[in-house]
């Protein structure tokens, strides 16, 4: 619990340690602060003073917040921390088990994880290990279960670190297609002369001894869209995470990141360090959170980038809610361009989590009949049937036994 702020910056009250405890908990709650971001703001205070309640505000979040989603995680956790600091004893109820009443609003995430990172570390809230139990869980599910299952919307702070770690295992296999080139092989099915003849001209011999060969194999080109607007902010972060994991996994993987812009974040993801990676690709993208115009964002893709990335047979994961500001005008036609190009376009859709989902906005109307599977992506589990439907062999078009196209 923060001591009660110092009203000077140098008469060596407690506000320099409530700004260390204060960038301690923006950490932990999810900001990327350090010690240099802690230093400016101590000399941002010092330049500012404490006269007014909102310039120190602001000054902070000048000094801490970088991103559009920062904004509410910060004021809540500025009112929280500096404001009232009894208020930490709800904040903290939040996180304790506990029956909803009727008509009792669930709490947010952002409050869940801020509550989290204000209240008492794990080594504090440690307890003695009760004695074990013999339970019968045949019909329970075990912590591991409940985590593959859970959103990424609505997970907790823990839960996203070890989803994270889990997502760092995991690999994309990719069904293997066949290529225009030949490798030696002694049973293949096709003779290679030329090969043949260099063998009789080195030994000498008048009997030719015919070498085979047979088509070579590999996987395709892995080309993925992401959509990180605001409505999709949250799940982006986590895709970051499988994107890095993947391009670091095989070869020949583009990363494009989309909202109002598109921008190209491949070679950043490239880096081992998944901070490091993370952190260059938030200073390269500069529309995070902003508005969708997925239109101009694909035309410009299949304008700039389609040649170079899209062949060899490519297979694209096309990752958004398909909510378009502009409505889905033009949509159609480059979401068509997009799918003449490559062998096979995937589009995952947060959204379609929900049970009786239908795609009723224009934007979704438009991409729905170019692509050739529609899949949900929201938790662990979703990830891992998204890895297992990759190594069979591909669909080109979309069934039309799709579950909301039954009351079409």
């Amino acid at each position: 619990m923060p001591a009660p702020m110092s009203p000077d910056p140098e008469g060596g009250g407690k506000l320099l340690a409530n700004l260390m405890y204060f960038a301690r908990a923006l950490r932990a709650a999810g900001l990327p602060t350090g010690p240099g971001t802690l230093l400016t703001a101590v000399e941002a205070v010092r330049a500012v003073g404490l006269r007014n309640r909102d310039d120190f505000y602001w000054t902070l979040h000048a000094v801490f917040v970088h991103r559009r989603d920062q904004r509410d995680l910060f004021d809540q956790a500025f009112h929280i921390f500096w404001r009232n600091p009894r208020i930490l004893e709800r904040v903290l109820a939040m996180i304790l088990p506990q029956t909803p009443a009727e008509g009792r609003a669930e709490p947010q995430p952002i409050q869940r994880r801020l509550a989290e990172a204000l209240g008492p570390s794990r080594a504090e809230r440690a307890e003695p290990a009760p004695d074990r139990l013999e339970l019968d869980a045949s019909l329970t599910f075990s912590a591991r279960e409940m985590l593959q299952k859970a959103d990424f919307e609505q997970m907790s702070v823990d839960e996203l670190t070890q989803a994270k770690a889990a997502i760092a295992k995991l690999r994309l296999p990719l069904h293997l297609v066949r290529t225009r080139r030949f490798t030696p092989d002694p049973a293949g099915p096709r003779i290679d002369m030329r090969r043949s003849l260099r063998a009789s001209q080195r030994n000498g011999a008048g009997t030719i001894w015919l070498k085979r060969r047979r088509a070579s194999t590999r996987p395709p080109p892995l080309v993925v869209l992401c959509d990180i607007s605001g409505s999709m902010s949250r799940y982006s972060r986590v895709f970051l995470h499988f994107m890095h994991a993947v391009t670091n996994d095989r070869d020949r993987v583009h990363t494009f990141l989309f909202g109002t812009r598109l921008t190209n974040v491949t070679r950043y993801l490239r880096h081992k360090d998944v901070d490091v990676a993370l952190d260059r690709v938030t200073e390269a993208v500069e529309d995070w959170s902003g508005g969708t115009r997925i239109g101009e964002c694909l035309e410009s893709f299949n304008r700039l980038w389609s040649r170079r990335v899209l062949g060899q047979g490519a297979l694209v994961l096309f990752i958004s809610d398909g909510l378009d500001r502009a409505g889905g005008e033009g949509l159609g036609p480059v979401m068509a361009r997009l799918h003449r190009s490559c062998r096979r376009l995937i589009w995952l859709n947060p959204l379609l989590r929900w049970q009786g989902f239908e795609p009723k906005s224009l934007g979704m109307k438009a991409i729905l009949p170019h692509v050739d599977e529609f899949r949900p992506v929201h938790n662990l589990d979703s990830l891992s049937d998204l890895a297992a439907a990759l190594e069979r062999p591909e669909r080109r078009r979309l069934e039309a036994a799709a579950p909301w196209r039954a009351s079409a």
